[in-house]
């Protein structure tokens, strides 16, 4: 397949966009409202090894104010009667969900095996849900492949489910899945977006696809699967490199710039190690107004959030002077504030400022085009997929050109 051309149409749409960035630069003010999601999550309706109401549950005993269940190629609308399994037996999965949901639950038996009726996202989410403090937003991992590379995307505040795409090659499968997302959304008039799941998982999806999208804003920078190769390898660069690479790529091209996500991608909820896919290892915590998919999605696409793996911020302030960060910081642990940045004429990110402590600011400089954030710690994942791996939290760029 042919690398995608951007039409002179895309190319001044994207220049518009980029002139809304700049009006709008102070994305983050004061007086912000901070709350912590998950987007990428799975149940017994996919790969997932527990019932939904189980795992939201979860997210919202351990103060998340939204989730998604983002199961692979089901939005979860249909009648589906899961049989339980000997893996189940040995995690008592049907019986903790009985304790926790009493009557709720519905089963039978079928020729000596017990079936439970999985509840549909309209029914769980009547379930959990409390309106202004716990959403529950509908997802799908569009989930595909090209010559066994996986190619993984999911959909957030998806109405209709989207079928796996099929394509020459791993650009056009993703370019058509991301295509689908958009015409639903024009379609419903719904605010919806895509986002590029775990790039490095089967090395599937290269930093060369990536750049040649068009329309997508979002990728997993961080992913809590332990076989998704965050930190790739010696052949393979991880994804923090990938990221600002496509944005290099994206801001010579006029399109806009690529925002970073932190997810779970969890699976397993009844045994915690770095071999299994759980909960809490990665989120987002985005500054809305409001709890609802509206303001979050508008909010997101804006670039007012920020990708965690343990990290919490105070106050993260820009405008179109400088940008200031404080971390909410735990006892005993050290902070370091980097300051990224892509310089006029650069060929790459470079550390612009490094400051050990719980505040910094970075007053833009006159070469600066697109300046980020990463914060890390020494404080250690209690639950980690790499040895040693420590907290860390990453801000959007900010172009400041």
């Amino acid at each position: 397949m042919k690398p995608i051309k951007v039409s002179k149409k895309i190319f001044w749409l994207a220049t518009v966009l980029i002139i809304l960035l700049l009006v709008n630069c102070d994305r983050y003010k004061k007086g912000q409202n901070w709350h912590k999601g998950n987007l990428h999550t799975h149940s017994l309706w996919s790969d997932g090894d527990d019932f939904p109401e189980m795992i939201i549950q979860w997210y919202k005993d351990h103060d998340y104010q939204f989730v998604a269940l983002s199961d692979h190629n089901t939005i979860a609308d249909s009648v589906f009667w899961y049989e339980i399994k000997d893996r189940d037996l040995k995690n008592q999965t049907l019986e903790k969900y009985q304790n926790r949901f009493g009557d709720w639950v519905e089963t039978k038996i079928d020729s000596a095996k017990t079936l439970v009726r999985l509840k549909t996202f309209k029914e769980y989410r009547s379930k959990i849900e409390v309106l202004d403090s716990f959403l529950v937003i509908k997802s799908e991992e569009v989930t595909s492949s090209f010559e066994n590379k996986p190619i993984h995307i999911n959909v957030t505040n998806i109405k209709d489910e989207i079928d796996p795409i099929r394509g020459k090659s791993v650009l056009e499968v993703m370019q058509r899945t991301i295509d689908a997302v958009h015409e639903q959304r024009t379609r419903l008039n719904i605010p919806m977006f895509a986002h590029i799941n775990h790039p490095n998982f089967g090395y599937g999806i290269s930093t060369e696809d990536l750049k040649q999208l068009n329309g997508e804003r979002f990728f997993e920078l961080y992913n809590g699967h332990p076989a998704v190769n965050n930190e790739g390898d010696d052949t393979h660069i991880d994804t923090e490199t990938m990221w600002d690479l496509i944005n290099i790529h994206y801001y010579i091209e006029g399109k806009p710039l690529l925002f970073g996500i932190a997810t779970d991608d969890s699976h397993n909820y009844h045994f915690y190690s770095s071999d299994n896919s759980n909960t809490g290892r990665g989120w987002v915590m985005v500054n809305s107004k409001k709890l609802d998919a509206d303001h979050l999605i508008s909010a997101m696409e804006s670039g007012a959030f920020y990708a965690s793996s343990g990290v919490f911020l105070k106050n993260l302030l820009a405008n179109q002077n400088e940008i200031e960060i404080t971390v909410d910081p735990e006892d005993g642990v050290r902070y370091e504030i980097i300051f990224m940045g892509y310089k006029k004429d650069a060929g790459e990110v470079v550390e612009l400022k490094k400051v050990l402590g719980t505040s910094a600011s970075y007053t833009y400089q006159k070469e600066d085009i697109f300046v980020r954030v990463k914060i890390t710690s020494d404080a250690k994942k209690s639950n980690p997929i790499i040895e040693g791996e420590t907290k860390k939290a990453w801000t959007q760029p900010i172009l400041v050109e």
